[in-house]
């Protein structure tokens, strides 16, 4: 990334968290990357360690692992998020998921050492990770709990709520597959609304 292609997106969305030094936004600029992905590509494979994170400035991303032959959907990602395999990223080990793209994307791509030196060199960084997780961590806990004690209809419209500016933009098919229902119970469900 060159300087006069300033990530503004990016910056934008670390503001939202903390103040951006002149020096860590210069660091930003030298170590994102952006990268495009095409519709249907996959960005990260299952079985692999996940060295890289990606901030989503246009498109749509799908977390998913594969058991019994089938596609399990875990999360979905879209503009302004970061999207990465979490345990993996994190404590760089292989683990189950893939992720791919439902929209052709435009990321920013940053490196898991990359990272580690923004950690090291700027504390302000460890304050937006603590900061930005612990909104990721509250939805997966709402999550869980709506899997673990909803019906099928409160998991629907917990899901079109969580999701109410993507879910247009999301298959049916891997609807269902997130909310652990049969495509036939979630059509039931759409035709009572």
């Amino acid at each position: 990334m060159t300087t006069t292609d300033q990530p503004d997106e990016i910056f934008h969305h670390f503001e939202k968290y903390i103040k951006l030094s002149d020096a860590l936004k210069k660091e930003l600029v030298q170590r994102i990357v952006l990268k495009n992905f095409r519709k249907g590509e996959l960005v990260h494979h299952a079985d692999t360690i996940c060295r890289k994170s990606y901030f989503i400035c246009k498109g749509l991303m799908r977390i998913y692992f594969i058991k019994d032959g089938k596609e399990i959907t875990e999360y979905f990602s879209a503009e302004n998020e970061w999207v990465n395999s979490p345990r993996s990223f994190m404590q760089q080990q292989l683990d189950i998921y893939y992720i791919d793209t439902l929209e052709q994307a435009e990321c920013f791509c940053l490196d898991v050492h990359d990272l580690v030196f923004l950690f090291d060199h700027f504390p302000e960084m460890e304050r937006y990770a603590r900061l930005s997780m612990g909104t990721a961590f509250g939805h997966y806990l709402e999550r869980i709990t709506s899997m673990r004690f909803t019906s099928a209809t409160e998991k629907y419209r917990h899901f079109c709520e969580t999701y109410r500016d993507i879910y247009p933009r999301i298959p049916l098919g891997m609807v269902s597959s997130y909310l652990g229902i049969t495509q036939e119970t979630l059509s039931r469900i759409r035709a009572k609304k």
